[in-house]
Order: C-alpha cells, then sequence, then structure tokens
C-alpha cells in the first residue's frame, strides 16, 4: 500500500522527473473507456471502503484524487489516514498542500512521511531543503532517499553533488542511470566524456570498447533510446566523428523530431556532405527559425553560393541574432566580395571585438590593404595570440618586411606547428640561411608534402646538394640511374608549375638521353617565362638540327636577359656573315654577363670589329 501512494505521489507532484511509468489503479490494457470505467469503479469502491474507515482505502482514495487534480476531495482522505499513521498518505499530503502554496506545512509532513521510511517523502524533503538554500539539510535526505533505492533521490543526490564538485556524483548518478533514469543516464555519460579528455590519449584503443570515451557512448544510447534528444544529438555526433554516417544520420533525425535545433543542423550538414543540398537546407531552415545561429549561418552560405546575396545577409543576420558571431564574421566577408569594403570593415569590426579570431585577422588585412600598417598589427596579434594560424603568419610576414628577421621567425615557426605550409617554408628558408640544414629539411618536408611547389623544389635542392658529384651536363650524353628522392620532389614542384623545378627536370631528363622528355620540360618552363627553360631548348633544338627554331628560343631568353643565349646568337649570326647583327648580340652578352661569357663576348666582339673595319 505504501508503494503505491509513494508512486502515485511523485507522478502528480509536478516537482520531479518522472523516471517510470505511473502505477495504474485498474490493471490489464483496456482502451480509453474501458479505464476510464475502471478508474470509476475503483473510485466507488474505495470511497465506500474509506467510509467505513478502512485506512488503506482512504489512503488510496486520496492519491487517486490527487491525481486526477481534486485537491479539496483528496486532502480530507489523506489527512484522515495520515492522522492513522499511514506514511504514504503524509506524503501525498506533502504534495497536495505544496501545490496549494503551503511549502513549510508539505515540509512538515514530508519529514513524518520520511521518518517513517518513506523513501519518496525524503526526496522531496530533501529538495524542498535544498530550495531553500539548506545544502547539509538537502543532502541528508537526498542521501536517506537515495539509499533506499528511490531513482529520483539518486538523481537529485547526484546534482546537488557535482554542483560541489564532489566525485560522488558520479556513483549516484550511475545508481539512477542503472534503474533507468534517463537524465541520469545523459549527465553520466558527459561526466565520463569529460574524464576521457582529460586523461592522456591510449597509444591502443581497447577492442571492447571499455574505458570512459566507450563507455560514454553506451550511456548516450541508453539515455538516447529512452527519447532523450540531447543524448541522441551526442550519440550522433560520436558516431559521426567515426564514419557512420547512416546510423549518426538516424540519431540526428530522432533528435530533431524531437526539436533539437542542433541536431536538425547537423542532420543538414550530413545531408549536404552526402549531396543532398535541398533536404540539407529544409533541416537548415527548422533550426534556423528555432534560434540555431550555425544552421542560420548555413543557409546564408548556402544562397550566398547560388548568388542570392540578399537572402544570405538577411540569413547571416539572423545567425548574428541568434548570437552567433560568425553571422557578423560572414556578413564582413559577403560585403568584401562585393567592394563594400567600409561595411566589410564594420562587420568585421563587430565579429573581432567578439573574439572572433578569423574576423580579427581578416579586419587586420583590410586595414593593410587601405594602408593602415599602425591599425593592422595589433588586430593579427590579437588573432595569432588566440589561435589564428594564417595571423600568426601574417605577421611573419609584417616583421619580414621591416627587417625583423627574429621576430618573423617567430611568429613563422608559431604558424608551421599548426600545420601552415608557407610558414614552414619561410621557416625552412630561415633555417638554411642559418645553416642548419636537417632542422630545415624537416620544414622544407612540411611545406613541400603540403603542397608548396617552392618547398618541393628547396627540398630537391636541398637533397641534390648532397649527392655525389656528376659531370657536367652535356646535350647527348646518356647516363643510366635510377630516379632519386630529389627527382622526384623537382617532379613534384615542377609538375606543380615550378619554373626552376620544370627546367631542372628537363636537365635531369636528357642527362638519362630522353630528348622528347627534356624537350616538353623545357618549352613548358619556356612557355611560362623561364629565359633558362628557353636557352635549353634552344640548345636541345640546336644539338637535333633544328637551328632556326633554336634562335627563336635563344632570342625569347636574351630579350629576358640571359646572356649566354645573347652569346649563342652572336655566335649564329658570326657564322652566318651576318656581323654587325652579331657585334649588336656580342654587346648584349658582355652587358649581361656572367663574368666567363662576358670573357668569350668581348674576345668575339673584338673579332668581329676588327672583320668589319678590314
Amino acid at each position: 500500500m505504501d508503494v503505491m501512494g509513494d508512486k502515485v505521489t511523485l507522478y502528480d507532484s509536478g516537482r520531479f522527473t518522472q523516471a517510470t511509468d505511473p502505477v495504474e489503479i485498474a490493471g490489464g490494457e483496456r482502451d480509453e473507456t474501458g479505464a476510464a470505467a475502471d478508474e470509476a469503479a475503483e473510485l466507488a469502491r474505495r470511497r465506500l471502503a474509506a467510509e467505513a474507515g478502512d485506512i488503506e482505502a482512504m489512503s488510496v482514495l486520496g492519491a487517486m484524487l490527487l491525481r486526477r487534480g481534486d485537491l479539496d476531495g483528496a486532502e480530507p482522505h489523506l489527512r484522515g489516514a495520515t492522522a492513522a499513521g499511514d506514511r504514504a498518505a503524509a506524503n501525498n499530503l506533502g504534495v497536495l498542500l505544496q501545490q496549494r502554496g503551503y511549502a513549510d506545512e508539505a515540509a512538515g509532513w514530508w519529514r513524518i512521511a520520511a521518518v517513517a521510511g518513506s523513501a519518496p517523502a525524503a526526496h522531496a524533503l530533501g529538495r524542498h531543503h535544498r530550495e531553500r538554500g539548506d545544502e547539509p539539510a538537502a543532502e541528508y535526505w537526498l542521501r536517506q532517499s537515495a539509499e533506499q533505492g528511490h531513482v529520483l533521490g539518486a538523481y537529485a543526490l547526484a546534482d546537488l553533488l557535482e554542483h560541489r564538485a564532489d566525485a560522488g556524483a558520479e556513483r549516484w548518478l550511475r545508481v539512477a542511470a542503472e534503474r533507468g533514469h534517463r537524465e541520469a543516464a545523459y549527465r553520466l555519460a558527459r561526466a565520463l566524456d569529460r574524464r576521457a579528455a582529460q586523461e592522456p590519449a591510449r597509444t591502443s584503443p581497447r577492442e571492447d570498447g571499455a574505458g570512459p570515451s566507450g563507455e560514454a557512448e553506451q550511456w548516450y544510447r541508453q539515455a538516447a533510446a529512452r527519447g532523450h534528444r540531447r543524448a541522441a544529438l551526442q550519440l550522433g555526433a560520436i558516431l559521426e566523428r567515426r564514419g557512420e554516417l547512416k546510423e549518426a544520420g538516424r540519431w540526428y533525425l530522432t533528435s530533431a523530431k524531437d526539436g533539437e535545433a542542433r541536431a536538425a543542423c547537423a542532420l543538414g550538414f550530413l545531408l549536404r556532405d552526402a549531396g543532398d543540398t535541398e533536404s540539407a537546407a529544409v533541416w537548415w531552415l527548422r533550426a534556423a527559425q528555432d534560434g540555431d545561429g550555425n544552421a542560420a549561418n548555413a543557409l546564408g552560405a548556402l544562397h550566398a553560393e547560388r548568388g542570392e546575396t540578399q537572402t544570405a545577409e538577411r540569413w547571416y543576420r539572423a545567425a548574428m541574432d541568434a548570437g552567433d558571431v560568425n553571422g557578423a564574421y560572414n556578413l564582413g566577408l559577403l560585403c568584401a566580395e562585393q567592394q563594400r569594403t567600409a561595411q566589410a570593415e564594420q562587420w568585421y569590426r563587430r565579429a573581432a571585438y567578439a573574439g572572433h579570431r578569423e574576423a580579427a585577422n581578416a579586419l587586420a588585412v583590410l586595414l593593410l590593404q587601405n594602408g593602415d600598417t599602425a591599425g593592422a598589427e595589433p588586430w593579427f596579434s590579437k588573432a595569432a595570440e588566440a589561435g589564428s594560424v594564417d595571423a600568426a603568419f601574417n605577421l611573419g610576414i609584417l616583421y619580414a618586411g621591416r627587417g625583423l628577421g627574429t621576430e618573423a621567425l617567430r611568429w613563422y615557426e608559431q604558424a608551421a606547428a599548426a600545420g601552415h605550409t608557407e610558414a614552414a617554408l619561410q621557416v625552412g628558408i630561415a633555417l638554411l640561411r642559418a645553416g642548419d640544414e636537417r632542422a630545415a629539411e624537416r620544414h622544407l618536408r612540411c611545406a613541400a608534402g603540403g603542397g608548396s611547389a617552392e618547398g618541393a623544389y628547396r627540398l630537391a635542392t636541398l637533397l641534390d646538394a648532397r649527392r655525389p658529384p656528376v659531370p657536367a651536363h652535356e646535350l647527348g650524353e646518356s647516363v643510366l640511374h635510377e630516379k632519386t628522392e630529389c627527382e622526384e620532389w623537382y617532379e613534384r614542384a615542377a609538375c606543380q608549375g615550378h619554373r626552376r623545378a620544370q627546367v631542372r627536370v628537363g636537365m635531369l631528363a636528357a642527362a638519362r638521353g630522353d630528348v622528347v622528355e627534356a624537350a616538353r620540360w623545357y618549352r613548358t618552363a619556356a612557355e611560362a617565362g623561364s629565359r633558362n627553360g628557353a636557352f635549353n631548348l634552344g640548345l636541345l633544338l640546336a644539338r637535333e638540327g633544328s637551328e632556326p627554331e633554336a634562335v627563336v628560343w635563344w632570342t625569347r631568353a636574351a630579350d629576358a636577359g640571359h646572356g649566354r643565349a645573347a652569346l649563342r646568337l652572336a655566335l649564329v649570326c658570326a657564322r652566318r656573315g651576318e656581323l654587325a647583327e652579331g657585334q649588336r648580340w656580342a654587346d648584349r652578352a658582355v652587358a649581361l654577363g656572367p663574368r666567363e661569357v662576358a670573357q668569350r663576348a668581348v674576345r668575339l666582339r673584338d673579332a668581329l670589329r676588327e672583320e668589319l673595319s678590314a
């Protein structure tokens, strides 16, 4: 009898989370009409028994009327049963009085019931004391309730202990979760997640999924299965990170349908990544209308990609109104693309002042473009110190431009450590200048591996310098050898359009006797503006008997300032008897150098002068 009355109290109190289904007065599965008829019959039966002085009937009748909201009808029966010593009735009387607004009188009856051993009453009394700030008394009564196996008492005790950062909170969360309390399961999972984040990463994950992180997932799953929408969201995120996108999508959908805006937003991104942009937009719209700033930003970006700038701006503003600082940053980007510089600066400033590091970097870039170096530097510094990799790199450029190499290197190193390719290249170059080849190689490998063509070329050059000396390149000489690592890096840089690397790959191909491959790379470099490529292509063509075409490429190289090409043209003119033209090219070669070329060009020029004056 006590158990029935206690559970009815929990259901009707309206102050506590319902952890289990309410006790039904009549048993069996019936339709609503049948259940109502059964309840009416039970009420009548209990009323007759109560009028005959049956204490148990008074208690149950009072509980039934309390559940129906009939406080006036329930009170005399509960008071009568309480006076006869029924602890469940005392507990329910406390609930009734609390609903009427007489909290202190309710606490008195809860105390009577709790002292008599009622776990629900101890729970209610503990909550009463906590609401009034008496935490020691609250803990005492909540602990009494929890230790008697009351699931809500265990959860309320855990909540109190967690608020005080007491390590014992996890134990009681676990007790409540194991007995079906979904919020306890969710909070236990969150606590395990936090612990997993604080622990050092395991060298080899447990196959059985044990450990804080694996156990957290299990509790998220249990809470989500019981309809906890935030647990479903967290479970979806875990599965998405693991690549189990189909199941992640199912949990996001479950959470989103229950009204979790963040889940709707996450589902939208999942659908977008799967190529279903239209469905993604539907879920983003739903989330944005529920106040999710991230979803509003996603909608803004979607409309911006479609060229619908006015709609994009409206959604970015909605994101900003929802408290998402990315909205102001995206508005700045949108204005900058439209050349609305003043407005872009306004939005960047708003986001930057709110702590958006990329907005601070963008603002600094904008100020720098407008010639305000003094105004740009503090924003670069603020963004870099907040973790913006691009800002750290930009600070390096700024200091390097002022000749402050040490300061520049410090920021380059910070950006390089975070994976910035061009920063790694700059660090590598600085270390090469300092003579630290080993450290330089490490950074150049990072730059080259990150896609930097210059990094790949400089790494190849460094490795090339360590190879044993080889005979000077002679056209037509075939040297067979296996492709080395430095050649592979040269080729990677060449394929990325690096002109010097293209020339070098051409030279290596020529050294192997592959004239066709050499000509292809020389021509590619020459057409991109490489004077060395044009000169070498001319040499190759002349060797193959195509001197007229060779002259075309040598002319291009000489006009671009290549002294050897000018000397070759002077020799060709001399051989053809075009003495004046030959003397002009010889003069050009003398002016361009280098020294050995200039010396040969002087001798040739003097000989041509003598020939002309003879």
